[in-house]
This record gives structure tokens, sequence and C-alpha cells, in this order.
């Protein structure tokens, strides 16, 4: 079968960048040293980039999970020129083509089904899918922002001057160009660029299916950390139009944090959240499954899943009647329809049903728990 063109252009980026931040950065080091504002400089350069495309080109555009004021769109599109990685429009097309069709080696553009190296890197070497440069018919959305096409127009001369513009003028305010360019430009890109790959490529293959086994994405805390949050992937895939990744208070998610932090200050509006029942009930399904494959040789397996599905379905029964009567509180809330006796007789109710809840919560822990 014959291979589709090598891109001889994306060849010479990937392999001319990673050379010098493999070989000239660490020589670099040894032999003349970095001072701390370089480091530091490289670092911020490095968060910029990395939240442009996770706060930006990832769950603004690509997936619309808020609106951000004009100001914050033209910062994520510089940074997103800044980390080299296309323009918004090509990269939300692939991106929104690879969750339409995710693991479809024929259709999706990354497919963590191909192997590693395709879904890292190997995909943007050759023309393997050559209509994605021209048709864009999946983000005509995007077509009508300006900023977005603004970038688009001019992402070659964009990412020229933040590339070189930026490490070159801070290599003359601190003294010292080659050092600058070559920690603040080429090491900071290539760690920009892998960590973002890293999505996927690893981020389908280590973790844990947490929400669903439908497809091949996972979640993983120390990805998340390298990738200022995106690591909880499978949980991105079944909910992929919630601004959040990490739903959890203690799951590191820092994109989230600056997404809902500039609420506060009217920079961003119209935060999307996933319905709280309907994650708790794909967790839940997740639990039933992986429990019942456990049973697989029990001696009493038979027994053991009907006792299993049965706790199940009580905590399904559970599940909606408080989700029911937490939604009616808040709709109740917001339109001030409920005198004070009904709201008196509703939270009591809510909390009647709280406590039902955690006692079959509990029940449905201490089974899982003790399968073997």
């Amino acid at each position: 079968m014959k291979k589709p063109p090598i891109i001889w252009l994306n060849v010479a980026v990937f392999t001319i960048t990673f050379l010098f931040a493999a070989i000239a950065v660490p020589y670099r080091a040894i032999t003349h040293g970095f001072d701390g504002a370089e480091i530091t400089m490289a670092i911020v350069c490095f968060i910029f980039c990395g939240m442009s495309i996770t706060a930006g080109y990832h769950r603004l555009w690509s997936h619309k999970t808020y609106q951000a004021h004009w100001s914050m769109r033209l910062i994520y599109a510089l940074g997103g020129a800044f980390a080299l990685q296309n323009s918004i429009l090509h990269w939300s097309s692939d991106h929104r083509i690879h969750h339409k069709h995710v693991d479809n080696n024929d259709v999706d553009p990354y497919s963590a089904k191909r192997g590693f190296w395709y879904s890292h890197i190997g995909w943007m070497l050759r023309e393997y899918q050559a209509s994605r440069y021209t048709n864009y018919d999946n983000v005509r959305d995007l077509q009508k922002d300006k900023i977005v096409m603004w970038q688009h127009k001019n992402y070659l001369l964009l990412s020229v001057l933040m590339n070189f513009g930026i490490p070159l003028l801070f290599g003359i305010l601190n003294g010292d160009i080659i050092s600058s360019l070559l920690l603040v430009g080429f090491f900071r890109l290539v760690m920009s660029h892998h960590t973002t790959f890293f999505i996927n490529s690893l981020a389908h293959i280590w973790g844990k299916q947490t929400y669903t086994d439908k497809n091949t994405a996972r979640d993983n805390g120390i990805l998340a950390f390298f990738t200022f949050g995106e690591g909880y992937h499978n949980y991105h895939h079944i909910f992929e139009n919630d601004y959040r990744n990490g739903i959890r208070w203690y799951q590191f998610d820092p994109t989230k944090w600056l997404i809902k932090g500039c609420e506060y200050v009217g920079l961003t509006s119209k935060l999307r959240t996933s319905p709280e029942d309907k994650v708790e009930k794909a967790k839940l399904a997740m639990s039933l499954k992986r429990s019942q494959q456990r049973l697989t040789s029990h001696p009493q397996a038979e027994e053991m899943k009907q006792k299993l599905q049965a706790e199940y379905d009580a905590l399904v029964v559970k599940l909606n009647e408080f989700y029911a009567v937490k939604k009616q509180i808040l709709m109740a809330k917001k339109e001030q329809i409920l005198t004070d006796v009904e709201n008196s007789e509703l939270m009591k109710q809510f909390a009647e049903l709280k406590e039902n809840l955690a006692t079959q919560r509990k029940s449905w822990q201490l089974l899982t728990a003790n399968l073997v």
C-alpha cells in the first residue's frame, strides 16, 4: 500500500526543534548555564502556550463550553500561534472530527488504535487526510469569529513573530540572546508540543476508564498535571461540552480554574457543565460493568450478579428520586413559586432522600468492594 506524501515542513520543524532542545539546550546548560530569569520566562511562556491551547483552542473554540471576552480570545489566538500547533480553525476542525469519529482509523485524524507513534506525532508527518487542510465545513460557526479568521489568515506571520520575537526580545533585555532563543524558544516549544501530543497518545493508552469504555480515552492525574487539566480524558470524551475536565475539587485542572476565575471579573460567561445525575450514572454503570467482569470465575457468579444488579437498580432509583427533587428545588428558588410551608416540606423531603441515597451508596460500595 502506497504511503501518503510526506509533509516536509512539519518533519523539518519537529526534527530541528527537537534536536536543539535535546542537544543544544543541555550543552548550553553545562557550558554556560541558564539564569533564574531565563528559566522563569521559559516556564511562563510554557504556561501561556499550554493554557492558550487548553482554555482557548480546546474548551472555548472546539467545544464551545463557555464564552469569552474578545480580549481573552485575542490572547488565546496569540498564545496558540506561539504554541505552533496550527491555526484555531484548523486545530478545532481536526479535534471535532476526532470526537465525532474517535478510534475510527479511517476518519479520526489521530486515532489511538493506529498506535502510539501515529497518534502522538505520526499523523502530522504525512498527508493521511489531505482534505483536512481545505475543508472547514465543520467549523462554520468559528468562521464568524473575526479573531479566529484573523489568526487563520495571518498564522504564519504570527507564528514567526511570537516564536522568534518573544525569545529574541527577552534575550536582548536580559543580556543573553542565545540562551533565550534556546530555552524560551526551542526548549519551551518542544515541551509545549509533546505535552499536548500526549493527550492524543498516552491519554488514550494509560489510565482509567472511569465513565465509559466505548472509546480508548483514559483519566490520568499525572498527565493532567503536565497538560493543565487535560489528563481527565475519559470524562472529557463522554462529557465534551463541560468546561471542566477534572470535576472534583481535588483534581488538578488549572484550565477550569482560569475559566471560572475569569467569570468573576466578566471575562468569561455561560460556563457549561454536565448534569450531576448523568455523570454519576455513567460512573455507576462502569462500576457495575467492572464488578460483573470480576465475577466471571466466581463459584456463585449468577447469584452474585443478580444481587449486584438488584443493588445497582435500587441505587439508580434513589439517584433519580434525589436529583428530581433537587432540580425541583432549584427551579422553585429561581422562579420563587413556593410558599414557606411548601418550601419547608420540599427541603424535608430532600434531606430524607439525601440520607437514603447516602445509605444506598454505602451499600453499593460495600458490595462491590467485597467481590473477589
